[in-house]
């Protein structure tokens, strides 16, 4: 039997508390797995920006990315990475570069999930290049602005058809907003979608390969405050969890994301997903707070079990899902036919099987890991990167007590 060590590889911007849990759980986990007559180890590492040859020596079995969606340097060499090297990445990077919200959507109404309405418009003034001048002239037609508005209705919603964190997100009441809005929104590509309004719950439900989390989210509370300690069984019925935690594992296997975020509406029965092209979910500490273990639980499940079993990128495969739906399908209907395609490409059961075999004391590490001063350091890293002096201390405490009401709510099960 020989040693073998797996070498995962975090890519990442300004994370700063979760690449601190995650490498100290997965030392305390002390792993020693056997994998095909081989003892199997596990290291981390955090990857450096650095020139790189394309045919250097393969380093990293998987790569747990923060940083593709916005930093080029990384994603080509991610996509080098995996092309030459079969290194296993969170998420597909094509995916990534690819696919905005506008497509993101598309892909979802093709699928026959209740996509709000949306209109895509040109932008209000464009970047000086060679031929644009010809093209505007010769193609661009004026469009009555309001007469789209009043085809929606109001209240409506203007945002780019791209990217994420709520930039240049309007509500608009009224066509004069519209109008205004959108002459200041410059170069932006902007799409304009009818308000699910009023609506009774949103959430948003976190997709880490076959594995999900329904936090019940405030998007009018400060930042810190959006996500809600609210549990899904205080305000969910079984039906209402099996259509968000299908629809968000849906999106993922059908996009090629392992982590992911869906915001979905709920008016008259009807759960509505309104922005779901979010792979890179927030993950830090100061606005997860009491799901934040359960990140970094999930986030260590999947690398460990994609790097033992040499887990490698499958390609996407749209026609697979395309092909199962019928127009006379009601959405369950979609649902159950499509989670089977879902399980296939996450390799649900075989995920299931690694996690009860190996990792059967994750939790029990991880619980008592957030109980520490390692942990509470960490938290107050991040809180005095981002907050002023004088108010770390408060949050450090908000956020950190926070963590401790997951612990309460999650006990380690007696053995």
């Amino acid at each position: 039997m020989a040693d073998v060590t797996k070498t995962i590889g975090l890519s990442l911007g300004a994370d700063i508390c979760w690449p601190i849990a995650f490498t100290e759980i997965l030392k305390r986990m002390d792993l020693a797995i056997p994998v095909g007559g081989d003892e199997v180890r596990f290291e981390v590492e955090r990857m450096t920006i650095d020139p790189f040859d394309l045919r250097e020596p393969k380093k990293y079995d998987v790569v747990v990315d923060r940083l593709t969606h916005w930093y080029h340097t990384r994603r080509e060499w991610i996509k080098k990475a995996v092309l030459i090297d079969d290194v296993y990445v969170f998420n597909n990077p094509w995916s990534v570069q690819s696919v905005e919200k506008l497509s993101a959507y598309a892909g979802m109404i093709r699928l026959g999930f209740p996509i709000p309405r949306t209109w895509l418009v040109p932008p209000h003034s464009y970047e000086p290049m060679d031929d644009l001048e010809y093209t505007l002239q010769t193609y661009a037609r004026h469009f009555d602005l309001g007469a789209i508005g009043r085809d929606l209705g109001y209240p409506m919603y203007i945002k780019p058809y791209d990217g994420g964190g709520w930039r240049a997100v309007s509500r608009l009441e009224d066509e004069g907003q519209l109008r205004s809005t959108y002459d200041q929104s410059g170069k932006l590509v902007m799409t304009l979608q009818e308000a699910i309004e009023p609506f009774d719950h949103f959430v948003r439900c976190i997709g880490l390969g076959p594995q999900t989390h329904i936090v019940r989210y405030d998007p009018k509370a400060p930042h810190h405050d959006r996500y809600t300690e609210t549990r899904p069984e205080e305000f969910l019925s079984d039906d209402d969890r099996k259509v968000i935690e299908s629809t968000t594992l849906i999106i993922n296997a059908f996009f090629g994301w392992d982590f992911n975020s869906c915001e979905m509406l709920h008016q008259e029965g009807t759960w509505y997903p309104i922005d779901f092209a979010n792979p890179c979910p927030d993950s830090q500490v100061t606005s997860t707070h009491y799901h934040f273990p359960w990140i970094i639980e999930a986030n260590l499940r999947w690398a460990l079990f994609a790097a033992a079993t040499g887990r490698t990128v499958k390609r996407i495969d749209w026609d697979a899902f395309i092909r199962k739906v019928d127009p006379e399908m009601t959405l369950m209907e979609r649902i159950d036919i499509l989670m089977p395609v879902v399980h296939e490409r996450f390799d649900t059961p075989a995920f299931e099987d690694f996690c009860a075999e190996h990792l059967s004391h994750l939790h029990a590490v991880t619980h008592e890991w957030f109980g520490t001063d390692d942990a509470r350091d960490a938290v107050r890293r991040k809180v005095a990167a981002v907050f002023p002096p004088h108010e770390v201390d408060e949050f450090t405490e908000l956020f950190f007590s926070r963590v401790q009401h997951w612990r309460d709510h999650n006990p380690v099960e007696e053995a």
